[in-house]
């Protein structure tokens, strides 16, 4: 990889690191809701400029119908219930959680037949589960299950997305899709907000939302294309890897939340099981054309 090409992706990194932090701030003084609605408003304001400069919004009105869904499954429910759950489970917990995509993603791929699972992907699934039951079974209340439930339809929710983008939308400019998911998910929220409005705003709660918009969203998104146009879809998805370790980090230092024994042994073992369990099979199902199962480009994250 490139220098360009590691600078792109430690930014990304970070940028798709932190939103569990800033949400864990926003969502002790905002509803879930104000602070989902904040993000998507804000971020689809600023690309919208970019994305009619570049004429990106072609034939997205042909395929309006998986658009929708698309949006739905990986923007609307996900940033929607990503906020609930950490009004109950720490960052670093949230963000541990959610290292699943890739692991989730290995199995939809071969339950749909577009992949079969080798020795090594089935142990690197089964590193990943187990990790994923010391972390919930060491740190996590039992009155933490609804917020548990809400982040596994959110993982759900993150793998079924790039599904959908590879088979109805792989097409399109990836900017327009970006910006209109986020227009409709921002208009999705909006007739609810009044419901939800907070009595006052606060710094740490705006500078949070602002922070979600501009950073995790707007100038992620752009850093993803780049480094897309760098190294490729594959080597891009690898910052999945790496997001963990930075809510874990910053949920610590910024915080003050505590490195469990749970984190301790769940992290090393879902990242392990990741790893593995996307490893390429060497032995395609027929008609796929394809022998990796790397998870497809995200046009979100948390």
């Amino acid at each position: 990889m490139s220098r360009r090409g590691w600078v792109l992706f430690l930014t990304l990194s970070v940028c798709w690191g932190i939103p569990y932090l800033f949400i864990r701030i926003a969502v002790a003084e905002w509803d879930p809701l104000i602070v989902a609605f904040g993000r998507t408003a804000l971020g689809a304001l600023l690309l919208l400029p970019l994305a009619w400069r570049a004429r990106a919004f072609r034939g997205l009105r042909a395929q309006w119908r998986p658009l929708l869904v698309y949006t739905g499954v990986e923007i609307v429910g996900p940033w929607f219930f990503i906020g609930h759950a950490e009004t109950r489970l720490n960052s670093s917990t949230t963000g541990l959680l959610i290292a699943m995509v890739p692991i989730v993603s290995a199995i939809l791929v071969t339950v749909t037949g577009q992949d079969r699972l080798s020795a090594l992907r089935v142990l690197g699934l089964g590193l990943g589960l187990v990790g994923v039951a010391f972390l919930v079974g060491l740190d996590v209340q039992a009155d933490d299950a609804i917020a548990i439930g809400a982040v596994m339809l959110v993982v759900l929710g993150y793998a079924v997305g790039p599904m959908i983008i590879s088979s109805r939308l792989s097409g399109l400019p990836p900017l327009g899709v970006v910006t209109a998911s986020l227009v409709v998910a921002a208009a999705a929220y909006a007739p609810f907000t009044p419901l939800a409005w907070p009595h006052r705003v606060t710094v740490p709660a705006l500078v949070s939302v602002i922070v979600l918009a501009v950073v995790c969203t707007a100038v992620a998104f752009l850093v993803m294309f780049a480094l897309i146009a760098e190294v490729g879809p594959a080597r891009m998805t690898l910052v999945t890897y790496v997001n963990p370790a930075v809510a874990i980090v910053l949920g610590a230092l910024v915080l003050n939340e505590p490195l469990t024994v749970g984190l301790a042994i769940g992290f090393p073992l879902v990242i392990v099981g990741s790893v593995l369990g996307t490893a390429r099979s060497g032995s395609p199902v027929a008609g796929t054309g394809s022998t990796s199962s790397a998870p497809a480009t995200r046009s979100g994250e948390s």
